[in-house]
């Protein structure tokens, strides 16, 4: 590799990890073809990029980024995962390494900040920015689902007290014309009973 390639990767490398809130730094010894393969397949389709390093120009590429710190980490057989997301580089890697012991968490970085292995880990266990979206709407959803429920309800008692009303006023009509009848036969009953007695 020519010091023009070299160069370009070291631009390359910057320019991803500018954009990058998550870099796992791994050892990958023994790997086969087809499990990195595996490994790639997994990582991309978590929103993530995996790429073996070459650990001098790693360390060039880490200055005047935020991961500077990570410069440490990258001796032996090293690979980084990163990702825009704050935890599926963590999440993915972890989850291959748990599988296969080719692949060791060395630690990493969030947000420009140095994490341990132990930290990458913890990381792994939250939910992602996928997870975290539908919780949000579910929470969002869940509160406009009672309210509509809660509006629904109302109405329903309301047109149950207004039939029972009319009900209520229908009945109450009758009774009053039935009182009505018997008011007027006392009152035929009280003009007959004098004209009787004359």
């Amino acid at each position: 590799m020519d010091r023009a390639q070299k160069q370009k990767l070291v631009e390359t490398l910057q320019q991803d990890l500018a954009d990058t809130v998550c870099v796992v730094v791994t050892h990958q010894t023994g790997l086969t073809v087809a499990e990195a393969t595996q490994l790639r397949r997994q990582v991309r389709g978590a929103g993530a990029r995996y790429r073996v390093t070459k650990n001098r120009l790693a360390r060039r590429a880490l200055d005047g980024t935020p991961f500077a710190a990570l410069s440490a980490l990258f001796r032996g057989p090293t690979a980084i995962a990163f990702s825009r997301d704050p935890v599926a580089a963590a999440k993915v890697t972890v989850e291959f390494a748990n599988r296969n012991d080719k692949l060791t968490i060395i630690g990493g970085g969030l947000a420009g900040r140095l994490i341990d292995a132990a930290g990458v880990k913890e990381l792994a266990l939250l939910p992602g920015l996928d997870e975290l979206r539908g919780r949000l709407i579910g929470l969002l959803v869940a509160p406009a689902t009672r309210l509509a429920r809660v509006l629904q309800a109302p109405a329903g008692q309301i047109a149950r007290v207004l039939a029972a009303h009319a009900e209520s006023q229908g009945g109450t009509a009758d009774a009053e014309s039935g009182s009505g009848d018997a008011h007027s036969e006392s009152e035929t009953g009280d003009a007959a009973s004098p004209g009787e007695t004359g």
